[in-house]
């Protein structure tokens, strides 16, 4: 997930946690607000009703089929000790000129005249429609909330864009570096920073692969041409040896087996240095191949370095598989996808090789299970040993794959072990 979008989300769910809290903390105050101004009314309505009461001045009427009506009446001494002096409470009334029940504020309070009388006024105002006014807060704060949201996000997006910016140049031109390759320097200034630091750090770490890139294809390079010679040196003192007539049997044998184990080493040797460039993509030179006529070349010169096992080669082409790539590395896999084939196969066995525009699939017989499909690519890694096999042909294989940007999979189907390659 990108940085952005789980800034938004969070700050999506902070802010919905705040404006809920929000709300309850508007609702209430507004509602103690209201209350609190309908109470003093009614106190200093129910105080004039009661001056007027005590003084003997004449009331006013009870109901005015409107606001600020009132009862009054007189009640035992018991009643009045039940209950609390004032109290306020939310209820509903029937108003007779308009025919409906509304909402209203009451207050109740307890008094005593001069005679030691008892009496209870009840006064009451009609009030706000409280259940309308909760679905109204609702209602603005949904849409207090979403417009609010909006904008947050689209001023977070700007700042966030506009803040970072130099951070994607940065990503952008590591993405496109490339060890070994020719690349643009870093342009990239900024005022901030931590930025500032990040680009420092990054050329500097690029300038130290690069010098720890060279040195190590110089090192391979000298190291290959070091082993190469001294191998090619002893293989040449054994051939001579190995001619001389006065040995006997057991000796050239013996001979014979340190001459196998020179071939094994040298080309091992060779192997991993090729592995080696690969993977350090010295092989930089591209353009478009198609890979038929390469298969159907190695095919008829593997027919007869192999024609003694008499295995039957089907070639299917549905279309021309045509990749970019180098040349020389083009000519690696085709060969080691063939000579893998024909290595691990079986005598009187088959090789089928589907061509397609899209997909390129080898087939062949072999040993009656399958291989590790996780191991099976791994440097050195033989699910059946072979003689001469140094176990990195699949491996080469693999390699060239990933830099060339081809997909390649293992799987067992039909007695078969198939080697898909694809975009």
């Amino acid at each position: 997930m990108k940085l952005i979008y789980r800034i938004i989300i969070r700050l999506s769910i902070i802010l919905s946690a705040v404006l809920a809290l929000w709300a309850v903390l508007f609702y209430i105050t507004i509602m103690d607000e209201i209350n609190d101004e309908i109470d003093d009314s009614l106190e200093d309505y129910s105080e004039q009703i009661m001056v007027r009461a005590l003084a003997g001045e004449e009331l006013p009427s009870k109901s005015s089929n409107s606001n600020n009506q009132y009862y009054l009446a007189e009640v035992t001494p018991e009643y009045a000790d039940s209950k609390p002096h004032i109290s306020y409470i939310d209820s509903m009334v029937y108003i007779p000129l308009k025919r409906e029940t509304e909402p209203a504020r009451i207050l109740s309070t307890i008094y005593q005249d001069d005679d030691g009388k008892y009496y209870e006024l009840v006064v009451y105002t009609p009030t706000i429609e409280k259940k309308d006014l909760k679905e109204a807060i609702l209602y603005w704060i949904i849409f207090l909330y979403l417009g609010l949201l909006f904008v947050i996000i689209l001023v977070n997006i700007w700042v966030y864009q506009r803040s970072n910016r130099p951070l994607y140049k940065l990503l952008a031109w590591l993405d496109r570096y490339e060890i070994g390759g020719k690349n643009i320097p870093l342009e990239n200034d900024t005022d901030i920073t931590e930025f500032r630091k990040l680009n420092e750090s990054a050329v500097r770490n690029m300038k130290r692969a690069e010098e720890v890139f060279e040195e190590q294809k110089q090192f391979i390079g000298n190291a290959s041409h070091e082993i190469q010679t001294p191998l090619a040196v002893c293989r040449n003192r054994l051939e001579t040896l190995m001619e001389d007539e006065t040995l006997t049997e057991s000796q050239l044998e013996e001979l014979s087996k340190t001459y196998s184990t020179l071939e094994y080493i040298t080309k091992l040797n060779r192997s991993l240095l090729l592995l080696s460039k690969i993977d350090n993509r010295q092989f930089t030179e591209a353009g478009d191949i198609e890979l038929n006529g390469i298969i159907r070349k190695f095919i008829e010169d593997y027919k007869e370095v192999y024609a003694y096992m008499n295995i039957n080669v089907e070639i299917n082409e549905t279309g021309v598989f045509k990749v970019r790539m180098n040349e020389t590395l083009a000519g690696i896999l085709i060969n080691n996808l063939i000579k893998n084939a024909y290595v691990h196969n079986m005598e009187n066995g088959q090789l089928f090789i589907d061509i397609s525009p899209s997909k390129l699939i080898f087939r062949n017989t072999g040993q009656d299970y399958p291989l590790n499909s996780k191991l099976i690519f791994e440097r050195f890694y033989q699910g059946s040993k072979k003689e001469g096999s140094t176990g990195l042909g699949l491996a080469l294989i693999k390699s060239i794959c990933d830099t060339q940007h081809l997909d390649i999979k293992y799987h067992f189907e039909d007695s078969l072990h198939c080697f898909e390659i694809s975009f």
